[in-house]
């Protein structure tokens, strides 16, 4: 019955897609075709393929005689480790994945899917832009995969992997989805291209100096995460998946867990130094105060003086934020903020509890943070944070200084559980620099007299029992039963309801 079988002539069309040529010279450059791609992000033979017969209908430029079934993506849904995601995949064999009107259809149909089943949508991104042979059909195409972007986004969580060139709109969806990745020496992500960037403003750039992977996962902060190949941006994309709930209605994963949440953990004893000016690693608190090996790290080479990704605590996955002593004294700057701000919204949106561990000396002074937009910046953290709805715990286990004590995660910004090491220094400011403005040109010139100050300053503020005295702080714990204390906070948190004011939405200083 040859009426119910598909020729295996258009089977093989379908899985050449562009050319068995095309395809070869993808794998010599260490790229994988579009359909393996999926095919190693999926648990095998879970894929489900829409659209695969869909084509162009552009007649322009001798359009009408080239047509690829599925017209340069694959679009699907599948599973990964039994959840439920959907997903599309850019094949830059045809016509370099620029994307066309039904291109934009397909991609369209399987977000739509996604948010109606509230589950995960995936972006494998390989595409040169717009087809510039359909004009305003491709740009309208654009727009409705971005106006989707935005109405998915903080209701089901969106990632992207750039696995290519990606050019123009191509970038903007990537841009507004949750978390993306880039591939070292084989990704690039720019507006405009090298000839047009020459042509307008004189500079000579080549694709990695302008939008390649260091670009944009240590400078511009537009991707999240840096891979060594396409196999490891999927693993990761696989491991952030692990860390998210399938949708913003549904609780946080949880997974077994063989590290007791009892653990003491004796090395925290002796990780804070006595000099308060002498830094540390706060990875090196982090690592062991987390179950074993779940510590995920996002955007590490971006503000590295603020620390954010991903953990478990007694196998439920949290978010943590972390200032970092190791680099710049772990001061609040522009692009530290709007990090930390960013990823505390995206815990809030997906139900996902925040731990915040404090060694803060303050905001970063001087004419270019100023110039910078510091005080608008900084506002999106403490906005970030006061708005928060999810169980927040805040350990301070050194400096908390000034208008930074305040932003990151204090009581009073609804925090939840704040505990402090008896380490912790809680005040306007550093000793040194109180007794300055307090005391002036009187005591300038007796250091006698100045170190007397300074200790009795210190006595009074740069402690954490005076602000545990007016219940700003819920303890003072000690270092090594950190994790427990924490687990156990945790627990008593899981049912907590917290709301905001009725409103369309609050006007976060961007």
């Amino acid at each position: 019955m040859t009426g119910l079988t598909i020729s295996s002539g258009l089977i093989t069309k379908l899985k050449l897609r562009g050319g068995l040529k095309q395809q070869k010279k993808r794998h010599k450059k260490g790229c994988f075709t579009a359909r393996e791609r999926i095919e190693l992000l999926l648990d095998e033979q879970s894929f489900e393929e829409f659209d695969m017969f869909k084509s162009h209908r552009c007649t322009h430029f001798n359009m009408d005689e080239k047509h690829w079934p599925g017209d340069g993506v694959i679009t699907g849904y599948g599973t990964i480790n039994g959840r439920l995601v959907y997903l599309f995949s850019q094949d830059f064999t045809v016509v370099g994945g620029s994307l066309s009107e039904t291109h934009a259809e397909k991609i369209c149909k399987i977000m739509d899917m996604a948010l109606k089943n509230g589950a995960p949508i995936i972006g494998l991104n390989d595409s040169g832009g717009a087809r510039i042979q359909e004009g305003i059909e491709s740009l309208a195409g654009y727009a409705e995969i971005f106006q989707r972007n935005v109405m998915c986004s903080g209701v089901i969580p969106q990632l992207s992997a750039i696995l290519g060139p990606c050019a123009g709109g191509a970038v903007y969806s990537p841009a507004l989805t949750d978390f993306t990745t880039m591939v070292r020496d084989h990704s690039y992500m720019f507006l405009t291209g090298p000839k047009v960037v020459k042509s307008v403003t004189g500079e000579e750039v080549d694709v990695e100096q302008l939008g390649g992977t260091q670009v944009h996962t240590m400078r511009s902060g537009v991707a999240h995460l840096a891979a060594d190949s396409e196999v490891h941006a999927i693993q990761q994309l696989q491991q952030l998946i692990s860390y998210l709930p399938q949708n913003n209605m549904t609780g946080v994963p949880l997974t077994e867990n063989n590290d007791s949440a009892n653990r003491s953990v004796p090395l925290l004893n002796e990780l804070v130094p006595v000099d308060a000016n002498q830094p540390y690693d706060m990875k090196q608190l982090i690592e062991p105060l987390v179950d074993q090996d779940s510590f995920f790290e996002i955007q590490p080479d971006y503000a590295p003086n603020l620390i954010i990704g991903f953990a478990r605590f007694d196998g439920m996955s949290v978010g943590i934020v972390a200032n970092q002593p190791a680099q710049m004294a772990g001061v609040l700057d522009n692009n530290s903020s709007v990090k930390g701000a960013r990823f505390v919204r995206c815990c809030d949106a997906f139900n996902i509890p925040i731990v915040t561990l404090v060694d803060v000396p303050g905001f970063m002074p001087g004419t270019v943070q100023e110039y910078g937009g510091i005080i608008r910046n900084g506002a999106k953290l403490l906005y970030a944070y006061a708005e928060a709805t999810v169980p927040k715990v805040t350990i301070t286990t050194r400096k908390a200084y000034g208008g930074a004590y305040c932003v990151m995660s204090s009581k009073h910004l609804r925090g939840d559980i704040n505990y402090a090491w008896p380490s912790a220094e809680i005040a306007v400011m550093g000793a040194k620099g109180a007794v300055e403005l307090i005391y002036g040109k009187a005591i300038a010139n007796d250091p006698e007299q100045i170190g007397k100050r300074e200790q009795e300053y210190s006595d009074a503020f740069a402690n954490p029992y005076a602000a545990a005295q007016r219940g700003y702080l819920d303890d003072v714990i000690l270092p090594e039963r950190t994790r427990f204390r924490i687990c156990k906070a945790l627990t008593m948190l899981t049912n907590k309801r917290d709301t905001n004011p009725p409103r369309k939405h609050g006007n976060i200083p961007l």
